[in-house]
């Protein structure tokens, strides 16, 4: 019988950190959260509640914080929640604290700027000896924490390592699936935020229901053609950190990134939206890798482009709806 790992740590305690942090509480593990923020570290330990990215949310008592990187690295098992862009400084700061051979899940969704790295090739490149394990799928960190029904994935190669992190985190309502493909868990996470913005802006503009599911449908093709360009499976894109993702994060204002999206249609400035923000809109730090990466291999994502040139600010909102209505028409599956 499997059995589960008894100590976890998360490394990040945004909104997400936080309940996944709840989720291990839930399933009777002993849990330490690392922050970075102090009142986040006191509102956890002495009031039960992360009074800065998850507020109003009674936490477990099991959950303990600390902002001290080294002793959180200490866990039979870590949960790596940071910001994608700031994966890669926090591996290399956990990794002197490490226990020798403690597995590590990957819990950010986003591609790295400048590298176009996924998290999984930040790992190898900064711990090449953790095995990679990928946390993904549609939940939003207030629902997740609350106990609502979840259902997420669970990827890596290794299937005795994917079923021990089943053990140790799944419960009635929080449901992991199993799967092997990395890529296919990254890609998903990664660009349904970007098509997220871009149903956010059409909220924002007010051009129908009609043109939100257009565009989670022809986003869902741009997702499915770059990963399967990238090595993909088409039953991953098509899963729950796919098709199940992108269709959660699309169409709720709940969603940093649609909001975002929402934000900007209305016709407010960038800059005015993020001063207001603590929480990071994975989405908008994600556009120019992604487009990148469809560049470098050669598939067509004309809406992630659309909204890398608006967070860019290359391009105004109507300008980049007018280009994106006068596409050539073509047949569906193109």
């Amino acid at each position: 019988m499997t059995q589960p790992y008894q100590t976890v740590a998360v490394l990040g305690a945004g909104a997400w950190g936080t309940a996944l942090a709840q989720v291990a509480a839930a399933a009777g593990r002993k849990v330490l959260i690392w922050a970075r923020e102090p009142e986040v570290v006191q509102g956890i330990n002495q009031i039960h509640e992360n009074p800065l990215f998850l507020p109003g949310i009674p936490l477990n008592l099991a959950i303990r914080a600390t902002a001290d990187l080294a002793k959180a690295a200490k866990a039979d098992l870590i949960l790596a929640v940071p910001p994608a862009q700031h994966m890669r400084s926090v591996l290399r700061s956990a990794r002197p604290h490490l226990q020798r051979g403690a597995p590590l899940v990957l819990c950010a969704k986003g591609v790295e700027r400048g590298s176009l790295a996924l998290m999984t090739d930040v790992l190898k490149e900064e711990l090449p000896d953790v095995g990679p394990a990928v946390l993904s799928g549609p939940g939003f960190a207030k629902d997740v924490a609350r106990g609502l029904p979840t259902a997420i994935t669970i990827a890596s190669p290794d299937a005795v390592l994917a079923q021990r992190i089943v053990v140790t985190i799944g419960q009635p309502a929080f449901r992991p699936y199993v799967a092997d493909d990395l890529i296919g868990a990254e890609i998903g996470g990664a660009v349904k935020n970007v098509i997220a913005i871009a149903c956010g802006v059409a909220e924002g503009r007010k051009l129908g229901d009609g043109a939100r599911a257009a565009l989670i449908t022809r986003g869902f093709a741009e997702l499915t053609r770059l990963g399967l360009a990238m090595g993909a499976k088409a039953e991953t894109l098509s899963g729950l950190c796919g098709l199940g993702d992108l269709v959660l994060t699309c169409a709720s204002l709940a969603s940093r990134n649609t909001s975002l999206g929402a934000a900007l249609g209305e016709g407010r400035a960038l800059k005015d939206i993020l001063a207001e923000r603590r929480s990071v809109a994975e989405g908008m730090e994600s556009a120019p890798a992604v487009v990148a990466l469809a560049a470098k291999y050669k598939v067509e994502m004309p809406i992630c482009q659309a909204v890398d040139a608006i967070v860019a600010e290359r391009i105004s909102i109507d300008d980049a709806i007018v280009a994106l209505l006068s596409r050539p028409f073509k047949a569906e599956g193109v």
